[in-house]
């Protein structure tokens, strides 16, 4: 009888997920299904107690969900660590993005700012307060509604309703069409995020997720990590 994974996501590691659990479905007698919505809405309905066998998010994120008894002790696996890019619409000009002052600098300069509210936006905003911008630079920032990748906002511009300059993982700026990846962040102001899985309090076949967990996390799955924009955990 195959067996029916059912997990849940945050839009980060949509792609990558999407990607390995087809995979796995090659090789395993099991169907691995994974709703991929916002990070905070994800841990919430894990919380709520929503039938999930495996959720997928930042590791501090999995981290409390086993502290607070809806994710399964000791069942993490750290699947890929994932950095921050930058981004403008296709066709625009292309701010340099080398050092930490160039960056400040193209923030300062851009006619709108929009970054994601996960792990990497916080880091971000925390950023912005630290070269001590956030106030000025307040009225330009733009929030993408849940499970809007910035990206898209870049693709619109500014001048569209969308935003001149946007931040997020380079896993969700890749496959983005109308947009022009500038570089990732450099690495004195790098922010890293673990991509981490566990087995939801709710399962009933936690073996069968701990060998999803294990299939993901192994080194052959490595490629597949670098070709969505991250690297193996």
């Amino acid at each position: 009888m195959t067996t029916e994974i059912l997990g849940i996501s945050s839009m980060a590691t949509r792609l990558l997920l999407a990607e390995l659990a087809g995979a796995y479905e090659r090789v395993a007698d099991a169907r691995v299904r994974i709703e991929s919505v916002g990070g905070v809405d994800a841990a919430k309905r894990v919380a709520a107690g929503e039938a999930f066998d495996v959720v997928f998010l930042a590791a501090d994120a999995i981290d409390k969900l086993i502290a607070a008894g809806h994710a399964l002790a000791g069942s993490r696996v750290d699947l890929v660590h994932s950095g921050v890019a930058v981004a403008v619409q296709a066709g625009a000009a292309r701010p340099d993005v080398s050092s930490e002052e160039a960056v400040r600098a193209a923030v300062l300069a851009a006619k709108s700012i929009s970054y994601s509210t996960g792990p990497s936006g916080v880091a971000l905003a925390r950023l912005f307060e630290r070269w001590g911008i956030a106030e000025q630079i307040q009225g330009r920032i733009v929030t993408p509604p849940p499970g809007i990748p910035v990206g898209s906002l870049v693709a619109k511009g500014p001048d569209n309703g969308g935003v001149a300059l946007g931040f997020q993982q380079l896993s969700e700026l890749i496959h983005v069409e109308g947009i022009h990846i500038v570089g990732p962040l450099p690495e004195a102001i790098q922010i890293n995020t673990t991509f981490s899985g566990a087995v939801c309090a709710t399962s009933r076949q936690p073996d069968a997720v701990r060998a999803l967990l294990r299939y993901m996390a192994a080194p052959e799955a490595a490629e597949a990590k670098r070709r969505q924009g991250m690297v193996a955990a």
